[in-house]
């Protein structure tokens, strides 16, 4: 037996020592645990970092020794899995329904990988499993109801997938869950009552998913309930109060981002003494900011931004270890003597990080105390405030901050010198207030900002050099302040700029720099409305990123750069009222733009008609008179044949000469007549002066323009017989009357005449679109600059063809270089124009200036949409015309628009309609405010009505509506 026994146990050790690896596990493993485990890593299709290349037969290794893998430990016993750990590998495949072989499984963690497919609903018959992490896949399908049958489940983490469907009520099941996390996936429906049950429930999450209905007051239920975070859903409803009242355990509420609403009592917070974590951002609260809110000693975030609250913000000294405020966007304040005490709290919060009260009715000086908040604090906003006054010096104390935003309030003065100490200051956000000063030279020590923002304000001067120190900044916005000079070429050497470069209306002047071709990846350029002279430099053509360039409103003359064809992004292009002359470079008919306005120039040849040239409502190309061709849409004349051009151009040679030829024969024969003048005995000729003649002297010598007196009339207009008294003698003169219809008679026709010729909204929507550019063309395009200080509606006259044109300069002032605002004369004058037109300050002694002109205009654009007139016997005691609009232009409009607009007796406008009259009665309002350095400039008139034509209904759709 010996010899056998040694015989056979020799060959079991060579059989075991060479058999397979299925056969060794099948004695020292578990045979089912080894085939679901090659059955998952079947389902994988894709393992970069090849975890998962130790899973195979021809190892030696037993399973459990395989990477992610966990057995237990129970000596003289089959090894079973009970663990399953792949997290962070990148893997890629589905989840096989052969894990739920593996029967022993506690731990299953695949969490950030790329996982698809549904969940297997076999994972049910994991009977001991605890934990499933899937969080950061991409499952799909609804979450299985089998899953609420692993009745040892503690933590269950579905988040960051695609999950649908809604919440299971069998979720309530499961009695020692403590974590349940389904965020970011797209669930919908209500919240189940039953989660009331899960009384182990520690972390609830369920944000970013379309939830709905009420919180449910079952959640009160959960006494060990530390975190709970529902933000980002639809949640509506009221905020359960026994959650505040019962669950003390909180130390995490967040119900952000819904669209929950009420009110919260002052005494909320007195029985949540661990919270930690506090947001209600985005919905629909309102009334006051608890008192109370200052026992939650323990609190570091705390967000009521976005909701209604108002009156005041409570002291927050006692919390010290708060990170993070935001009230911003709400209504609090309106009382500036105590608007912003509560900052004088928060000097305790040593922690403090990041602070808004942007976008409220906040209202005072900011104090000097805001310079002892922490010096932790990073971002810091207070802009779309009332804050007025000078920036106080110890804001410059905060030098760790990076974000400052105080745009939109009413600061002034100077930008302290203290500012310089922000070294790491990415983000500057000072636009819409009326700081003034220079732009300080400082501002190139901010090497680290990416964003500056000044736009908007009264800054002065020339831009400081030292910007080029700036060499990260992307946007740079220095749009609408008095800046002048010439543009610095050093600016254009930060090659960093991506999003904005805005110089606009500013008043530089000189050349724009060749170097602009430098900015190979700016967006969007613009250096519109300044007095720029020049070529536009063909390098911006190198500027291959531009989506939108403006140049407008400038005096650049040549041609326009051939080079612009290379800017196959852009998107928006406009040169309009320049000094541009010669063709338009075909080449930009291939490119995809949006829009291109070259109004207003001297450009001539033909049109092109692809891309955007076909499409009127893109193109914009008016007061170029010598333009030819393009589609039929622009009502063009055909562009003369290249035979015609020839005979054309003889002609032309053929006038200059001759032109040259009477040019110097006149010069000669008045050279001579002067010189015999010179040489005579009496000395210097007489010069007869033209007498000036009044209207009423007119009007009296024609006998009011009578029948008897008229002597004849003709397309162009009537003549009469008048007699006048001139220098004590008595002469008899031919008057002639030019025909024209004043729009005060269209307007307000008499009883007879015109009185059935009313204008509807498309006549008087071009008669103001024609006044403003006679009023742009006297303010901006002459030299000397005109006042006309005297527009009504008599004073605008209509042509035959209904056009509009501004007439009776009596009153009309040179002012030569215009200086931007309206200012004290050293003497007193008489008031200068039409009582209910002229501006109120021509009352009080200030000289005249472009913003009396816009008074004048905003009243008449009012007028012409609501029949009114300024004059009105309903105006009295300090109610106008303005204040008539004011009050109804948001309540209902059909109230205060002339019944003439409303054609046909329609009495319910096309949407069109009504948004074309409430942008009328807009600009009209923005025109005639009391202070006229608040008035709407004519340029930004112009654009606003450019913009409401190309909304403007056609007169089909309007007519089909009617």
């Amino acid at each position: 037996m010996k010899p056998f026994s040694l015989v056979l146990s020799t060959l079991l050790f060579w059989y075991f020592s060479n058999t397979s690896c299925s056969v060794h596990a099948l004695l020292l493993g578990n045979e089912t645990d080894h085939l679901a485990l090659l059955k998952f890593k079947e389902s994988i299709s894709s393992d970069p970092f090849g975890i998962l290349d130790s899973w195979n037969d021809t190892s030696n290794n037993h399973f459990c020794m395989w990477h992610g893998i966990t057995c237990n430990n129970r000596a003289n016993k089959q090894q079973k899995v009970i663990g399953l750990n792949l997290s962070g590998y990148h893997l890629h495949g589905s989840l096989s329904p052969q894990l739920s072989n593996l029967s022993f499984l506690k731990f299953i963690d695949l969490e950030n990988n790329t996982f698809y497919g549904d969940i297997p609903q076999e994972l049910g018959r994991l009977k001991r499993l605890q934990v499933l992490y899937l969080n950061n896949n991409s499952l799909t399908g609804e979450i299985p109801i089998n899953l609420t049958t692993c009745s040892q489940l503690t933590n269950l983490h579905l988040s960051w997938n695609k999950l649908i469907g809604k919440i299971p009520i069998e979720i309530g099941s499961l009695s020692k869950l403590q974590e349940l996390f389904i965020s970011s996936n797209s669930l919908r429906g209500r919240i189940p009552p039953s989660i009331g049950n899960l009384t182990s429930l520690t972390h609830l999450k369920l944000v970013f998913n379309n939830l709905e209905g009420k919180i449910p007051q079952e959640l009160c239920a959960l006494q060990n309930l530390s975190n709970l975070l529902l933000d980002s859903n639809k949640l509506s409803g009221t905020l359960p109060s026994c959650l505040y009242k019962n669950v003390s355990s909180l130390s995490a509420l967040s119900i952000a981002y819904n669209n929950i609403n009420g009110s919260l009592p002052a005494n909320m917070f007195h029985n949540l003494p661990n919270l930690q974590f506090f947001q209600i951002a985005s919905n629909h609260f309102s009334g006051t900011i608890p008192i109370s809110v200052a026992n939650a000693s323990l609190l570091e975030i705390l967000d009521f931004a976005k909701n209604k609250f108002v009156g005041q913000v409570p002291s927050l000294g006692k919390l010290t270890k708060l990170q993070f405020l935001s009230v911003s966007e709400n209504t609090l304040g309106g009382v500036p003597a105590k608007d912003l005490k509560f900052l004088n709290s928060l000097t305790n919060c040593s922690n403090l990080y990041m602070l808004s009260i942007s976008v409220n009715n906040f209202g005072g000086q900011l104090p000097n105390y805001i310079g002892n908040l922490s010096t932790h604090l990073r971002n810091l906003y207070l802009g779309y405030n009332q804050i007025y006054g000078k920036i106080p010096a110890e804001l410059g104390n905060l030098v760790n901050l990076t974000l400052l935003n105080m745009q939109h309030c009413r600061f002034d003065g100077n930008i302290p010198a203290t500012f310089g100490q922000f070294q790491k200051m990415e983000s500057l956000e000072l636009s819409g207030n009326k700081f003034s000063g220079e732009i300080p030279a400082f501002i190139g020590n901010l090497s680290q900002m990416y964003f500056l923002n000044l736009a908007d304000n009264m800054f002065e001067g020339s831009i400081p050099s030292s910007i080029a120190n700036c060499q990260k900044l992307q946007h740079l916005d220095f749009y609408k302040n008095n800046l002048n000079g010439t543009i610095p070429s050093e600016i254009f050497s930060i090659s960093s700029f991506t999003t904005l470069l805005d110089l606009s209306q500013n008043l530089f002047s000189g050349n724009l720099s060749d170097e602009v071709g430098k900015l190979k990846n700016l967006n969007y350029l613009t250096v519109s409305e300044n007095n720029l002279v020049g070529n536009i430099p063909a390098s911006i053509g190198e500027c291959l990123s531009l989506e939108f360039l403006e140049l407008q409103g400038n005096l650049f003359s040549g041609t326009i750069p051939s080079s612009l064809v290379s800017l196959k992004g852009l998107r928006g292009l406009d040169i309009s009222r320049n000094h541009l002359s010669g063709s338009i470079p075909e080449g930009l008919q291939n490119i995809s733009l949006d829009y291109l306005d070259i109004s207003f120039n001297m450009l001539d040849g033909q049109v092109p008609t692809g891309g955007v040239f076909g499409n009127v409502s893109e193109f914009a190309m008016i007061g170029n008179n010598k333009l030819c061709g393009g589609v039929s849409e622009l009502h063009l004349p055909p562009c003369p044949s290249k035979r015609h051009r020839n005979f054309r151009l003889i002609v032309v040679v053929f006038c200059v000469c001759a032109f040259l030829f009477f040019l110097s024969l006149f010069l000669t024969i008045y050279w001579m007549r002067k010189r015999s003048k010179k040489i005579s005995s009496d000395g210097s000729p007489t010069i007869n002066q033209l007498a000036k003649v009044s209207y009423q002297s007119l009007y009296n010598g024609t006998n009011g323009f009578s029948e008897e007196n008229l002597i004849g009339s003709g397309s162009f207009g009537s003549v009469y017989k008048g007699t006048l008294e001139l220098e004590g003698s008595v002469v008899i003169v031919a008057i002639k009357i030019i025909k024209g219809k004043s729009s005060r008679l269209w307007l307000h026709p008499p009883s007879t005449g015109i009185a059935n010729h009313t204008l509807n909204l498309e006549q008087r929507l071009n008669i103001i679109n024609d006044v403003a550019s006679a009023f742009h063309y006297l303010h901006y395009e002459c030299d000397p600059t005109i006042i006309h200080c005297d527009l009504k509606p008599s004073n605008v006259v209509l042509d035959d063809f209904m056009v509009a044109h501004v007439a009776d300069f009596g009153l009309a002032r040179l002012v030569g270089k215009y200086i931007g605002e309206c200012s004290m004369q050293t003497s007193s004058v008489g008031l200068k124009g039409t009582f209910g037109y002229a501006p109120p300050e021509y009352g009080m002694g200030y000289q005249v200036c472009m913003e009396g002109d816009m008074y004048s205009f905003g009243i008449l654009i009012l007028e012409m949409v609501t029949g009114k007139r300024p004059t009105d016997e309903m105006f009295k005691d300090g109610y106008n015309l303005h204040n008539y609009v004011q009050v109804s232009i948001s309540s209902n409009i059909l109230q205060i628009v002339d019944p003439g607009v409303l054609s046909k007796g329609n009495h319910q406008l096309h949407p069109g309609v009504e948004s074309c009259l409430v942008s009328l009665l807009r600009i009209g309002l923005a025109c005639s405010v009391e202070s006229p350095n608040e008035r709407m400039a004519m340029v930004d008139v112009m654009r606003e009505l450019n913009r409401i034509k190309s909304y403007f209904p056609s007169s089909e759709l309007m007519e089909e509506a009617d």
